[in-house]
């Protein structure tokens, strides 16, 4: 059966199966494709999508913003000052007046129900920019340049993340990593491991993938022989300043460097 994913909205990763993430895979190669080839692909448009932002971002907002006009798509941008969401409107009322205006809605903020009123009440495709838990619209940019990397054949290769693995980057690399048939790493210290309901439900989506799941502090053990080393910030943005020095003592032992990267091997690749 063809897969339709049209009016669909895309919270999190582990509501889509491992065929119909691979198909967005493939679709996001073709768009990459026809771009670097010049080719017009203005499939959408006439359709209008805003960017709702709770948290600013350089990348997600141009990202967004030259995928949508490529598409043909007229956008609309409204940073954490533009709009009364969550002060003098609810989300549940910003959701049914957005989803009037608009073809679709992107969301950037922190809670993860925020998005998912969002989708509840909009009437509109609404898709997770990033939340304080999830990040799935990344993990397709990071699984495609893994592909890229790797000749498009990922499974069995295996990705460790270092640092703070409790992070939406980390959770949702390793739901991906599990739908796609690759070995999933966790290597920080104890304290900054995802959840363990998180880790179960991830490690029974691998075995049926063919893959494994494995949370460790143990540098070593973790990073020898490994295809893919990613690391994310040791601070959050809206965390306060006095948090650094703590991140730094418990995370440096855990920071991607050139000896680290030697004991993974040559073929290993760095993403951040």
């Amino acid at each position: 059966m063809p897969i339709n994913l049209s009016g669909r909205p895309f919270l999190r990763l582990l509501d889509f199966s491992t065929e119909q993430i691979e198909y967005l895979l493939k679709l996001s190669k073709n768009f990459k494709d026809l771009k670097r080839t010049g080719t017009p692909h203005r499939y959408l448009e006439g359709k209008n999508i805003v960017l709702l932002f709770q948290k600013t971002s350089t990348r997600t907002r141009c990202a967004f913003e030259v995928g949508a006009m490529d598409l043909g798509m007229g956008v609309t941008y409204l940073d954490p000052g533009s709009s009364q969401m969550g002060k003098k409107e609810s989300i549940e009322d910003t959701a049914r007046v957005l989803g009037r205006f608009y073809d679709g809605i992107e969301f950037r903020g922190f809670a993860q129900t925020d998005v998912e009123d969002l989708a509840e009440n909009a009437g509109v495709p609404v898709w997770n920019g990033l939340t304080t838990e999830w990040h799935p619209t990344q993990m397709l940019a990071d699984i495609l340049t893994v592909q890229e990397n790797f000749n498009y054949d990922i499974k069995g290769k295996t990705l460790v993340f270092m640092g703070d693995a409790a992070n939406n980057v980390a959770r949702s690399l390793m739901v991906v990593c599990s739908k796609l048939g690759m070995n999933f790493v966790a290597c920080g210290p104890k304290e900054n491991m995802p959840d363990a309901e998180l880790v179960k439900t991830c490690e029974a989506i691998a075995a049926e993938n063919g893959c494994t799941v494995k949370c460790t502090d143990d540098v070593k053990d973790a990073c020898t022989g490994a295809d893919v080393i990613y690391t994310d910030v040791w601070v959050c943005m809206g965390e306060p300043d006095e948090v650094w020095q703590t991140r730094i003592h418990d995370l440096l032992p855990y920071q991607v460097n050139s000896k680290l990267m030697a004991q993974a091997g040559p073929q290993c690749r760095f993403m951040h």
